[in-house]
């Protein structure tokens, strides 16, 4: 059984941190990964030909680097290439020096090597090393004025440098009135474009799109707010990933309808911007809430542009030419993560529900498809559960959805219920290939995942229903689905189990508060206490709660009633806590608050600490031994 536990969290720990933030330039495909297993904080940018997966690879950075982006706390992209000519110009983010570095490289007109870019010049230290959180959408004018994003002392700021100096500051070009993103320009770099949103609200709930003018020497000329009267004027709105497909043209989503839809904008001057076309679909996302910067569901120009949306339970991939729509494809992906166009050769990592993320690479200018299943050959894995939908009636008798996960033996008369509560809250769970689901599933266990009220992926309404209402509705979808596979005779009333991490560990502790359905709870790293995270939490997250609970000042009972760290007397039930002291999201200090009491009203309860770990766990032995604990306690909590 240990075997299979390390089995599991090896390959997968393997798979996320191979080919990370792969990216298409050219003919070539960038991506990092870690070069040096002794230093865990040292990797490398690298590069091979496209479509040639057994082609050796090529360093580019060395060993002395730490690429990383840290922006707005969950980071992006940490990297980018610009084209010119037969020249590559490569610039990237050091966590080491708190600085940026850059790199030229020449395309190698030799066929037969593996050096693909052979560099000109020296590796440059762009700027002197500065306590800040850098972007990685950068933008490049002129061949050497590089124009990006920064926060620092908890502002935004858009800057300026010169890509052929060393050792510089930044030149500030504007400070924002508070967070700023997805920055952007088109191909002549004149027009800049970005995203801004303030107090009290979360990107995905409401930002603005804004355009500036840019002069030959990058300096700021006009700046405006695009507002029109049947999108953003008199409604909050939330526009996603502002694209330039050419000289005049930008396409983003934005979700006035209901969903996240796909707009063109054309933008002849600064003054001058009309929309172009609208795509209105219903049940349809071409966008998700900006936890990250940088995600990508439109690549491409305006003769060639592919576009990825959520549909139903899967994701289908689009192509359109001079704005017309062209075909839709049909794709096994549950996730995709990585997406680049260049031409007509594409650029993806899928995920799906019998396999890990695979990297896909389609040329269509050789291959006509019909779905991408008849080109991604993919290693699925064999005897694994998969997700069925399932859906339900939740909080105030909405239809609500699910996965279910049957049990892959017969291990128990009649098998036990493991209800998964994601994280977020504002996330979703979207059926793609999970160790631990699989690893339950093996063992007998059947396991239900809840895409409560809150949850994205299913428009703007389904989005809106945790507000001012996280703690109620969330827990009561993830007690209603439970009494439905109860009501339906498929697992054993008295062994049912909630899992959470994060803000799911609320939804967990908060279910076995109010209820007796709950026989014990699994949490990692939980969100106990609001007021707590109120005051103390990080930047990009202070103002979460607004809509989540309410303004603190008027809504201060609410943060203390639905904060399990006040009602953790009233909890009888086994509880398995685990948190990280580098967490800098949700301190562990809250978690060893209620250890004591913990320990003392609940049987077989347990809280485990882990030094070298945050907000999320990354070190393989770590998470064999969460298994491992994970499987004694409901050994004993649930008596089996």
């Amino acid at each position: 059984m240990k075997n299979h536990i390390s089995y599991k969290i090896e390959d997968l720990n393997k798979l996320k941190n191979s080919h990370k933030e792969l990216l298409l330039v050219k003919n070539l495909i960038f991506w990092i990964e870690p070069v040096n297993t002794e230093k865990e904080r040292i990797n490398a940018i690298f590069v091979r030909p496209f479509n040639k997966k057994k082609s050796r690879p090529q360093n580019l950075t060395g060993e002395k680097f730490y690429i990383k982006n840290f922006f707005h706390g969950y980071g992006g992209m940490s990297y980018k290439c610009f084209e010119y000519g037969e020249n590559i110009y490569l610039v990237w983010i050091d966590q080491l020096s708190k600085s940026l570095w850059s790199q030229v490289f020449q395309i190698n007109i030799l066929e037969d090597t593996d050096n693909y870019i052979l560099p000109k010049g020296n590796i440059n230290k762009l700027t002197n090393s500065i306590e800040g959180n850098f972007d990685g959408c950068f933008c490049l004018a002129n061949n050497s004025t590089l124009i990006g994003l920064i926060e620092i002392n908890n502002n935004d700021y858009l800057y300026s440098l010169n890509i052929k100096k060393i050792n510089q500051d930044l030149k500030i070009l504007k400070k924002f009135n508070n967070f700023a993103g997805d920055l952007s320009s088109n191909s002549s770099i004149n027009l800049l474009s970005w995203i801004e949103w303030d107090t009290p609200y979360m990107p995905w709930e409401k930002n603005d799109l804004f355009f500036a003018e840019i002069d030959l020497f990058g300096e700021l000329k006009k700046i405006k707010k695009f507002s029109h009267k049947n999108i953003n004027k008199n409604k909050k709105v939330s526009f996603f990933q502002p694209h330039w497909i050419s000289e005049k043209i930008l396409v983003c989503s934005e979700d006035s309808s209901g969903w996240w839809n796909l707009l063109f904008l054309e933008v002849r001057e600064i003054e001058s911007i009309f929309i172009k076309k609208r795509v209105k679909k219903n049940a349809v996302e071409y966008g998700l809430p900006q936890w990250v910067s940088g995600v990508k569901f439109f690549s491409g120009n305006l003769k060639n542009l592919f576009c990825l949306a959520k549909k139903e339970n899967s994701l289908i991939f689009e192509q359109y030419k001079d704005l017309k729509f062209v075909k839709e494809f049909s794709t096994p992906f549950t996730a995709v993560s990585d997406f680049s166009v260049v031409r007509k050769k594409v650029l993806l990592k899928g995920y799906g529900s019998d396999f890990f993320g695979s990297i896909i690479e389609i040329d269509f200018a050789k291959k006509v498809l019909s779905n991408f299943s008849d080109y991604t050959y993919i290693n699925h894995i064999k005897d694994c559960s998969k997700p069925e939908t399932f859906w339900f009636r939740g909080f105030e008798d909405k239809i609500t959805h699910s996965f279910l996960y049957r049990p892959l033996v017969d291990n128990f008369k009649k098998p036990p219920l493991l209800v998964r509560a994601h994280s977020g809250p504002t996330s979703c769970f979207d059926g793609s290939y999970n160790s631990e689901v699989q690893y339950w599933s093996s063992k007998g266990f059947f396991v239900a995942e809840v895409n409560y009220g809150g949850s994205s992926g299913f428009g703007k309404a389904y989005r809106d229903r945790l507000n001012h209402k996280w703690g109620i509705v969330d827990s009561y979808d993830c007690k209603a689905l439970a009494l439905e596979l109860i009501k339906s005779d498929l697992v054993d009333s008295a062994k049912v189990v909630i899992f959470g991490n994060s803000a799911g560990g609320l939804t967990a502790l908060n279910c076995l508060l109010y209820g007796s359905i709950f026989t014990a709870a699994i949490c990692k790293y939980p969100v106990i206490d609001l007021k707590d995270m109120h005051y103390n939490t990080h930047r990009f997250e202070k103002d979460y709660l607004n809509s989540l609970v309410g303004n603190y000042e008027n809504n201060h009972d609410d943060y203390i009633n639905r904060s399990p760290i006040n009602h953790i007397n009233k909890i009888k039930k086994p509880i398995l806590l685990f948190h990280g002291k580098k967490d800098t999201v949700i301190s562990y200090k809250q978690t060893l608050k209620i250890q004591e009491i913990l320990l003392q009203n609940n049987k077989y309860s347990e809280v485990m600490f882990f030094e070298n770990e945050g907000h999320g766990f990354k070190n393989i032995e770590n998470k064999a031994v969460v298994m491992q604990k994970s499987q004694e306690f409901l050994k004993n909590a649930l008596k089996i």
